[in-house]
């Protein structure tokens, strides 16, 4: 009998879970989505309980399709999840407030007084902390939400919570920690004199202290949840690491010189590196954060399907997709004139700022909605080619873009990617690579922790997307104006 692995991939819209044999194919999988609250502008807050909720019914309805041999055979599971979403939990690991989501910005000023300090913990991670991550957002805690930070017996990710309600252990990944907490495991874990200077100086009461690597097992399920869903009461969980990171395991770029992007609501540009240096205009490079003894270095876009999303909520809410696609596809490369900037949250990389913001510039009256669709689809592109020139410049070869997420299914705008960046663009049979990222670690077990092995096993190529050059050669002085707009609005926008 085969066995099976469960993924999970919590995400922003909601919490995703697959059942995969030892080959990367899923027997099942569900999503139930949950809802995420905009209190005011910048702030993006979501109830923990819904993300517990989510799950048990995602994977009530994946044991609905299968057999009980092969429920009673999952062997082991693995969580992904957003990063940094943050909650304040007591002693019985329940929420005290809302979920601080991941793309929540609240908390900038902390983030430039972090920044400010200069310390040399900031060289694991690009020189500068986002107000994404986890040390602004609980000094924003300690900061203005006192008594919650004061009856707090830990501030925790979703990731961790997640991992307690389905082990009954608390432990913070290795992934998160060095990405997203300041961990720097070379350097002998967390600085105490760096949480001293930014006013975190009860750091080990707040924080989960333990951080295991991804793929450490963490414990069996609980019986609880064993009896719940009759499943096998051995069953593992191992530790994940962020949803984005996660898939990197999904795509299969766990060694150097591939770079993975992760195309969704957020684009994330990851990649691993044998030694050591100090690239500018990136996260990182984080120590050992996927995989043992490897440097990860991310890019990424706040703004991506995200910025889509909200364009068509706003101006194209009666047609169809295929309508809105159909319209776009009929716009020439570069807009008539129409370039947009993506930065409607910020800019994650290069610039490091949260204060970027969305623009439209060349706006004619000849223009149409479809114009102006178009141009977001090409101004995301326009960021993921700066990304890749940012890597290239600093000696980072980029041969291909390894696809994976929502994005890929929409082959025009891979297509403009492809055109803007000159990349090609492989797509695999598994578009959910956070969930087969997750059941790769998984299965990793079966190969004797040998992760490469796992998924070589369990992942698939399927197409290549390849660039127009003719129209590559048109995108050169579009791109060339969506560097030059940002340079000249940078100080408009630093001032808000």
């Amino acid at each position: 009998m085969s066995r099976y692995f469960m993924g999970v991939d919590a995400g922003t819209h909601g919490v995703r879970v697959g059942i995969a044999d030892d080959t990367g194919e899923f027997i099942a999988m569900k999503e139930v989505e949950h809802p995420t609250d905009y209190p005011v502008p910048g702030r993006a807050e979501q109830n923990a309980e819904h993300w517990w909720v989510g799950l048990k019914e995602a994977l009530r309805d994946c044991l609905s399709t299968i057999s009980s041999e092969q429920r009673k055979n999952i062997v082991s599971g693995c969580v992904c999840a957003t990063s940094s979403t943050v909650v304040p939990v007591n002693e019985d690991i329940n929420p005290l407030s809302p979920a601080i989501l991941w793309m929540d910005n609240r908390a900038i000023e902390q983030a430039d007084r972090m920044n400010h300090t200069n310390h040399k913990v900031l060289k694991y991670c690009g020189e500068a902390v986002s107000p994404e991550w986890m040390l602004p957002k609980v000094l924003w805690l300690k900061e203005n939400q006192r008594d919650i930070y004061n009856r707090s017996y830990k501030v925790i990710e979703q990731l961790d919570f997640l991992n307690y309600k389905l082990c009954g252990v608390l432990s913070s990944s290795i992934c998160q920690t060095t990405c997203k907490w300041n961990y720097v495991e070379s350097e002998g874990g967390y600085q105490k004199d760096f949480m001293e200077a930014i006013g975190f100086e009860d750091y080990e009461e707040k924080l989960v202290t333990r951080v295991d690597k991804i793929g450490a097992p963490l414990g069996k399920i609980t019986e609880e949840f064993a009896r719940e869903f009759d499943l096998n009461p051995d069953m593992m969980i191992v530790q994940g690491g962020v949803d984005a990171h996660m898939a990197m395991f999904g795509l299969n770029v766990i060694e150097p010189n591939k770079i993975g992007v992760i195309m969704g609501t957020s684009f994330v540009h990851l990649c691993l590196a044998e030694e050591k240096k100090d690239y500018k205009g990136i996260w990182g490079p984080y120590d050992g954060a996927v995989i043992d003894k490897l440097w990860l270095l991310e890019g990424g876009q706040i703004s991506a399907a995200s910025v889509l999303d909200w364009y068509q909520k706003n101006f194209y809410q009666d047609a169809s997709y295929e309508t809105i696609i159909s319209e776009a596809e009929s716009i020439p490369p570069g807009c008539d004139g129409l370039v947009a900037l993506d930065f409607f949250q910020g800019n994650r990389t290069p610039y490091k700022t949260a204060r970027a913001k969305g623009v439209y510039y060349g706006l004619k009256l000849t223009h149409t909605k479809a114009h102006l669709y178009r141009a977001l689809l090409e101004a995301v592109a326009f960021g993921t080619a700066n990304i890749i020139k940012n890597f290239e410049e600093q000696g980072y070869p980029v041969n291909s873009l390894i696809g994976c997420g929502g994005v890929t299914k929409n082959r025009l705008w891979m297509q403009i990617i492809s055109d803007i960046t000159g990349k090609p663009i492989i797509v695999n049979k598994e578009l959910q690579a956070g969930v087969l990222g997750c059941s790769v670690v998984a299965a990793a077990g079966q190969y004797q922790g040998d992760f490469q092995k796992a998924a070589d096993a369990m992942v698939h190529p399927d197409v290549e997307i390849k660039p127009d050059m003719e129209n590559h050669k048109k995108y050169t002085k579009i791109f060339d104006t969506y560097l030059e707009l940002y340079e000249n609005l940078a100080d408009m926008m630093e001032k808000g």
